[in-house]
């Protein structure tokens, strides 16, 4: 009951502080963010969101994302909207107050303003390729808690196996970690009607044919279909493919034939499409992504490690990093793990070995170290939003330099898996420490950690390294290494000029989101 009275009071203290629940339009979450759509973002603020103990930053992007860490978000999240839902019957709609064209503007009518110029400069960059993978975050992030809890599973499962402990468990362990995994293509179909504008279920339905011991007994291509061919991908066509079928048989079907016609049309045409069409391209991609992943690494591991490892950073900034997640995804249905998520990890470690440098680099700015030390743990953890936006991001320099901290930490995780010691996760999302429970490989689980844990700790000290040395210029130490009252408008304290002008994830959105850079 604690535990509840904690995350209402939370969501109670963040409400009144984004403009009350009738300046609220949407409301959503990833792995770490409570996502929020917002009638007027003039009515929020900012620095009295951040300094909301249970908030650890705020990002300001096609929604106004507030940062909670995983866990805490899903659980703040229902009782936010349940005093969303309290507050609309009682409180009246924003609306702008009348102002005097002749009056000098106040304050706060120039933030106004400046939030008019973010929204416009985000119109102008929504552009359809960035909607587009919006929509693909939107699809799979949901899918993020279910591929965590059953790699986790089926990492234990496989550790039981190797130990030879425990053998009438690991069956049922087996079916759980796998179970989620056979039907994924149905969940796929399902959030992409859903996404799309169609009826999630007959998605779903179009998107199982796909699973379907049966289709072994189909001849297509001058083959025989294996049931999963095609996998997510497929699944994801297949789903698109009957929203345009239904939404066609909406328009042209009687009302009154229309809830015997339209289902029957959408999943026989989508069907067969998909039976003799889909599953066979579908699967030629996803074969090709595989096979090009695994060659990728086996002939390029180190210096492909280095440039994943460096931009990773930078891909999320932008949102294309969640172009990834489908890859991710179809990896992990072909061999078990991604072989992509590690390297991408070591994003996070030179993000982690900036911070700390800045810490120490900063001794006097009582403001930024306060931020770095409560944020540090996150990071250690996956988490990387507090570090981003309120350390590396708006100083510019340690950026750059956390992003070198992560390309020498993916080269040393791409070099082994040059010589063959492939490291990968069984699940997407998170990152840091908390992807130890989820790693697997082809040489044991003993040199597949080692690996890994060998790349977290030089993306650390070249994080480090890299930021003590040059990540500061002497004007950038003269103006910051002072001390500073926490309101002050310093970088840590007010990253909302960098924000407005980058791309979130998530499912992160990360989501992510991927949630853990």
């Amino acid at each position: 009951m604690a535990t509840e009275d904690k995350n209402r009071a939370t969501a109670a203290a963040i409400l009144p502080l984004v403009g009350g629940a009738a300046n609220v339009s949407s409301i959503a979450h990833c792995m770490t963010r409570l996502r929020l759509g917002l009638r007027d973002r003039s009515l929020v603020q900012d620095e009295a969101l951040k300094a909301v103990p249970a908030v650890m930053g705020v990002v300001d992007d096609d929604t106004y994302q507030i940062v909670l860490g995983p866990g805490t978000v899903a659980r703040v999240t229902p009782e936010f909207e349940k005093l969303v839902e309290e507050g609309r019957a009682s409180e009246p709609a924003p609306a702008p107050s009348p102002a005097d064209p002749s009056a000098p503007l106040t304050a706060e009518e120039l933030a106004a303003q400046g939030a008019e110029m973010k929204a416009a400069r985000k119109a102008k960059n929504a552009t359809p390729f960035k909607l587009f993978l919006r929509r693909i975050a939107n699809i799979f992030v949901p899918l993020i808690p279910a591929l965590i809890g059953c790699g986790i599973i089926a990492g234990l499962n496989g550790l039981l196996v190797n130990l030879e402990w425990l053998p009438s468990v690991t069956p049922a362990l087996a079916a759980m970690a796998s179970g989620f995994m056979a039907l994924i293509a149905v969940f796929v179909g399902y959030n992409t009607a859903k996404e799309f504008g169609g009826t999630p279920i007959l998605g779903g339905a179009v998107a199982a044919i796909i699973v379907f011991p049966g289709v072994a007994n189909i001849e297509a291509f001058g083959q025989k279909l294996s049931p999963g061919q095609g996998g997510v991908l497929g699944a994801l066509g297949a789903a698109v493919l009957a929203v345009y079928v239904e939404k066609w048989c909406r328009r042209w079907v009687p009302e009154a034939l229309d809830v015997l016609v339209t289902p029957t049309l959408t999943v026989l045409i989508s069907g067969l499409v998909t039976i003799f069409g889909l599953m066979y391209v579908a699967g030629e991609v996803s074969t090709a992504i595989g096979t090009f992943a695994n060659w990728l690494l086996s002939n390029g591991g180190a210096g492909a490690g280095l440039v994943l490892g460096g931009f990773f950073l930078p891909l999320v900034m932008l949102g294309l990093h969640q172009a990834l997640i489908p890859i991710h995804t179809t990896l992990i249905e072909q061999q078990g793990y991604t072989v992509l998520l590690p390297i991408l990890a070591m994003a996070g470690a030179g993000q982690v070995g900036a911070a700390i440098a800045v810490y120490f680099r900063l001794p006097r700015n009582e403001s930024i170290r306060k931020t770095i030390k409560s944020a540090l743990p996150a990071g250690f953890l996956g988490v990387g939003e507090p570090l981003i936006y309120g350390v590396s991001l708006p100083l510019g320099r340690p950026f750059i330099t956390a992003c070198v901290g992560g390309a020498f930490g993916g080269a040393f995780v791409g070099f082994f898996n040059q010589l063959g010691d492939a490291v990968g996760s069984t699940a997407i999302g998170p990152s840091g420490w908390a992807l130890f429970p989820l790693l697997d490989g082809n040489h044991g689980l003993g040199a597949t950690i080692a690996i890994y844990a060998g790349g977290l700790v030089v993306g650390y000290l070249a994080g480090f390294v890299a930021t003590y040395f040059f990540g500061f210029s002497k004007d950038l130490l003269t103006e910051f290494n002072v001390s500073q009252e926490p309101s002050a408008t310093t970088p840590a304290a007010d990253p909302a000029p960098v924000t407005a002008t980058t791309t979130a994830s998530g499912p992160d959105a990360p989501a992510k989101e991927p949630a853990g850079v």
